[in-house]
């Protein structure tokens, strides 16, 4: 029964929240119209009265602006009520006015009277200065505050929304995360120009408090004195009494609404709410608080100055200095302890559990102190920019997205230090020298420089740290200059490639096949896993990433497995299937364009040599000599091809191909190992260079 009764009870309350702002709208105009008894302004007044009390402790608790945006409106409405209220009582002040001071209600008697002890000109000088403090400095401090704000907000929504697809490309956030925060921008913007508007309704109100005082001062005395026949003194302490007396009912509500304002389009963003924030804030520098407090008590000392209210406001703040320092300073001392005495000392909280066990990071930066504005999002770090690029970047090249790099402070790390790390083992160390320039000798730069001797983090180059006069001469000289970020994030590319194998996941692997299945869905559903298991895929994938192939052909990649897995299901022999069915990108990539390309090759009788070992393993036995010969070779062949600006590419039989790039992969990195099975038919080759020939 109660499950069938909830929709309706939550209809009724959505049909009473739509029909309570109309009400209330068409209740507000009554009032000017309809005359209302003395004892319904009474309650009318108190609610004005508690409404503003509500509406500014409701801005002082909110932590951000946004959480009330419906301020503007509930500005408008208070402000048509007060008017409203001031309308009414104007009536029956007018109507009932020489019948004594409580002709409209209590309320208004109370302020005419007992706070103000009955003098109208008091009461006259204490509503001016109301006015003039809602008017002149509240209202109008707030009114430039919004109009300042509104104008920020409308310049920065480019560059938030530019923020937001960065992030959303990166895969930083989701694409219902993407579309909240597209949103909480806009009603950013609408706030801001909102309460810009809504100011106007303040200043407004203001001035119409002003303007229904005089009227109703000047109409109450001429009733008074011409329709009822009252004196001079008696009409003026009844009508203009009960005049101020309404002006201040409406002017206070007024000034703490005004009050509210200001407090919500002031604030800066903080996570806690204005009153914790002044009182934290305040308390922060507890040295102030004792030098103000030893200011108060030695101006309490002196002759002819207030003693009592000097020193014991001087004693408590300088009290209160000092117990919030040495607050501090406990603080400061149990954070600095050393580990084993602060072990020994905390009480045991519970038992160990699983949420103690903090999982690695596949892929992580830490970055010392100095470096901290390049990665501060709330800084615009132009590293972080640089990193998402580069994520980016890598997906479009290689193929797949990889993880997304938790970035960190180190304070271990020299100031100007960075790390990266790959499931917690560093893979990548370099020092920068923020606001200078790396000048990079490529190997044709003349000339010596003025400034830090170092390495290229990336490629290990020679290099060194100039200042931004030095940067000019340094190009003309021939050197590669860039500037701090561009540096870390070379390296960081870098990194990203040569570890792309590492980064291949499983999770990474799940989210490609997903994506890809959305385009080709059929044969991703076929592959994996009826024909090969994940594992044996993601075995694959890793092979041609440590060889330096892409993986952005997925189709193919996956079409040349299906047709192998029903005869053989070794990562290996599946590998060699899939690089010949990519034969053709893979030496496009070597040597663009339609023309010949060149290789090394192996003499007939070394080949012949390596054929005899069994080269069709995963390794190649063979004699010290022999391996001595073809590491060195391999290497000279490989230094002539580059300099000859060729990319050194080593031409061998299908079954010798994995075993020779595994042992040539450390003395020649640069050499690429293909097979005759990958070289496409419509391509020419010619031989440049030959190890094992005799000479």
């Amino acid at each position: 029964m109660s499950a069938v009764l909830a929709p309706s009870t939550s209809g009724g309350n959505l049909k009473l929240g739509a029909y309570a702002a109309p009400g209330l709208i068409i209740a507000i105009l009554a009032m000017m119209i309809l005359p209302l008894p003395p004892i319904l302004l009474d309650l009318l007044f108190t609610f004005n009265i508690a409404l503003s009390l509500i509406v500014l402790l409701v801005s002082l608790s909110t932590i951000r602006p946004l959480d009330i945006s419906a301020f503007p409106t509930i500005l408008l409405v208070t402000t048509l009520m007060r008017l409203s209220l001031n309308v009414a009582s104007t009536r029956v002040v007018l109507l009932n006015g020489h019948t004594g001071p409580d002709a409209a209600g209590k309320v208004i008697e109370a302020f005419g009277h007992f706070l103000l002890g009955g003098n109208f000109a008091v009461g006259l000088v204490v509503f001016a200065i109301l006015v003039v403090i809602n008017f002149v400095v509240v209202t109008k401090g707030a009114g430039r505050i919004a109009e300042v704000g509104a104008r920020f907000t409308l310049d920065a929504m480019p560059g938030k929304q530019m923020a937001i697809d960065a992030d959303l490309n990166a895969g930083l956030i989701g694409e219902a995360e993407a579309r909240k925060r597209r949103a909480e921008i806009a009603q950013e913007a609408d706030f801001y120009g909102s309460m810009d508007g809504a100011s106007k309704f303040v200043r407004g109100d203001a001035i119409a408090g002003i303007l229904i005082l005089f009227v109703n001062v000047v109409g109450g005395l001429a009733i008074g004195l011409l329709q009822h026949k009252l004196s001079l003194a008696q009409a003026t302490e009844n009508y203009v009494l009960l005049a101020i007396g309404d002006g201040l009912v409406a002017q206070i509500p007024a000034l703490v609404i005004s009050i509210a304002a200001g407090m919500i389009v002031s604030r800066v963003g903080s996570e806690t709410d204005m009153g914790t924030q002044l009182v934290t804030q305040l308390a922060s520098a507890p040295r102030a608080l004792v030098v103000t407090g030893v200011i108060l008590l030695a101006l309490g000392f002196i002759p002819g100055m207030p003693h009592f209210a000097f020193i014991l406001f001087g004693g408590l703040t300088a009290y209160g200095g000092w117990w919030l320092g040495r607050r501090d300073d406990r603080a400061r001392v149990a954070s600095t302890a050393p580990a084993g005495a602060a072990a020994v000392a905390a009480p045991v909280q519970g038992e160990a559990t699983w949420e103690d066990v903090v999982p690695v990071d596949v892929l992580s930066l830490e970055v010392g102190y100095r470096l901290i504005p390049l990665v501060d999002r709330n800084q615009d770090g132009e590293l972080l920019k640089r990193i998402k690029a580069i994520r980016r970047k890598f997906a479009q090249d290689i193929g797949f997205l990889p993880p997304t790099v938790h970035i960190r402070d180190n304070l271990e790390l020299a100031p100007g230090a960075y790390r990266l790390s790959l499931k917690g083992v560093p893979v990548g160390e370099g020092e920068l020298i923020t606001g200078s320039f790396l000048a990079i000798n490529p190997g044709r730069a003349v000339g010596r420089l003025t400034g830090t001797a170092t390495k290229d983090p990336a490629f290990g180059l020679p290099a060194t740290w100039v200042d931004a006069p030095e940067r000019e001469r340094a190009q003309a000289s021939g050197y590669t200059v860039v500037d701090a970020p561009t540096v870390a994030a070379t390296h960081f590319s870098h990194v990203l490639h040569a570890n792309a194998a590492a980064l291949l996941g499983r999770t990474e692997l799940t989210a490609l096949l997903e994506q890809f299945a959305k385009h080709v869905p059929k044969l991703a559903d076929d592959l994996v896993p009826k024909l090969i298991p994940l594992a044996t895929l993601q075995k694959v994938l890793a092979n041609l990433l440590e060889d330096g192939i892409a993986i952005r052909d997925l189709r193919t990649i996956l079409e040349s497995l299906a047709d192998h897995a029903s005869r053989t299901q070794s990562p290996e022999e599946l590998t060699a299937a899939v690089r010949v069915a990519l034969g053709r990108a893979i030496v496009n990539g070597l040597a663009g364009g339609p023309g010949e390309l060149p290789v090394i090759a192996l003499d007939a009788e070394l080949e012949r040599l390596l054929s005899q070992t069994g080269a069709g393993g995963e390794s190649l036995g063979l004699e010290p000599s022999l391996a001595d010969l073809l590491l060195r070779e391999a290497t000279q062949a490989t230094a002539r091809e580059e300099t000859l600006g060729h990319a050194p590419v080593l031409l061998v039989p299908d079954r010798l191909r994995s075993a020779l790039a595994r042992l040539l992969k450390r003395a020649a990195p640069g050499l690429k190992v293909l097979g005759h099975g990958e070289i496409p038919d419509t391509r020419t080759v010619r031989v440049s260079s030959v190890i094992g020939e005799r000479r």
